[in-house]
């Protein structure tokens, strides 16, 4: 989401699409203070057989705000940016995260991967990612 759709994140949308009633309703009950976890929103992704960009979408036409971005990226307070970078980037972390790039930018999917196949937390390699200038993008909810 930029900041021009901000509070009308429908508008990101092709007029005409619609919620899911079922899942509105599961959303809707998840929901507090007209935000959403990522970590709930994958949740409720994984538990309604929907894709992480179909809750997402869902989000934006309920216009709800995700909060809590599992990379440190946005939600957590005014500034929004929740990691801070990383003091020093392993050799070997570098790599993997290098190997993962296209356009020079980490995709949120590999990222996830990136920290899955590393054992370390998704924050830790967004904070990697700062520290070596590299963007992360296509937010697997369709929030950046």
């Amino acid at each position: 989401m930029t900041k021009k759709n901000e509070n009308h994140y429908a508008g990101k949308h092709a007029k005409g699409l619609e919620v899911n009633p079922d899942l509105a309703e599961i959303i809707k009950k998840r929901t507090s203070e007209g935000k959403l976890p990522c970590a709930v929103a994958f949740n409720i992704a994984e538990k309604t057989n929907a894709t992480p960009a179909e809750v997402g979408a869902a989000l934006d036409l309920l216009e709800i705000k995700i909060s809590k971005c599992q990379l440190g990226i946005f939600g957590y307070s005014r500034d929004n940016k929740f990691i801070k970078p990383m003091k020093e980037v392993p050799p070997s972390l570098e790599n993997v995260i290098r190997e993962s790039l296209t356009d020079g930018k980490l995709q949120c999917g590999n990222a996830w991967k990136t920290a899955d196949s590393s054992g370390i937390s998704r924050m830790d390699v967004a904070s990697a990612c700062d520290k070596l200038g590299i963007k992360i993008y296509s937010c697997q909810l369709g929030a950046f």
